[in-house]
């Protein structure tokens, strides 16, 4: 099976390796790719004192860039979304997290019944504020370091056509709401997956499905659990 893969670059070439081993054929598309700020981290860290929360494993790229300046903070409680997330943070020496099945409500649930408080929460542009949002109904106090943002590419039709010179994907994997966005924005390629009825669209969460054309709803799986693992079994 041919898996479109709209994920930025760095995650992409591991879910490509993913799709080959279950035997299907990865095509990549990277729609959006992060601009660090590894010093608006660096600042937030060493102002605060409390817990860290993340919801993308692209904060933990960006604080894993100060290398030995991080190690002071490595022991601090590490609250992340998902399974993926807190492996990366366990991978550059974070020792005490704690992770969410769910997506950010769900770890804001967490975070209250663990007694957190005084959060500090390395964030991206642009972000869902499920998050935020749960903290200030539980009455968590936190701060927000905006440490990354995710930038648009835009491929030129070109690059599009040699992706697909081979035939159609017959799946498209869209991990987040800003890249299916992204995605049915591009010149002519909205029109023409409506004619392609046998297209797949798996999405990560109901989130994420919203951004579907009404057209192309009925091609739209959802995965049970807002993971990859989850969504690549939908294959």
């Amino acid at each position: 099976m041919r898996v479109l893969v709209t994920r930025p670059a760095h995650s992409a070439t591991r879910t490509a390796q993913r799709l080959r081993d279950m035997g299907h054929e990865p095509l990549l598309m990277p729609l959006r790719r992060p601009l660090h700020d590894s010093a608006e981290a660096a600042r937030a860290l060493a102002a605060t004192s409390g817990p860290i929360a993340v919801t993308s494993a692209e904060a933990i790229r960006v604080v894993a860039a100060l290398c030995d300046e991080l190690r002071p903070y490595l022991g601090r409680p590490l609250f992340a979304v998902g399974e993926a997330t807190a492996k990366e943070a366990e991978s550059i020496g974070f020792r005490s997290i704690s992770s969410s099945l769910g997506n950010g409500g769900d770890l804001a649930d967490l975070v209250a019944a663990q007694g957190a408080d005084g959060l500090l929460y390395l964030a991206g542009l642009p972000r869902a504020e499920t998050f935020e949002a749960r903290l200030r109904e539980l009455g968590i106090r936190f701060s927000v370091a905006e440490c990354y943002r995710m930038q648009p590419v835009a491929p030129a039709p070109a690059e599009i056509e040699a992706l697909f010179s081979d035939g159609w994907p017959d799946t498209i994997l869209l991990y987040s709401r800003q890249t299916a966005d992204d995605f049915f924005h591009l010149p002519d390629l909205r029109a023409t997956l409506s004619e392609r009825g046998e297209i797949r669209i798996l999405c990560l969460s109901e989130a994420v499905a919203q951004a579907v054309p009404a057209a192309l709803k009925k091609n739209v799986t959802i995965s049970p659990m807002p993971d990859e693992k989850s969504l690549l079994s939908l294959l």
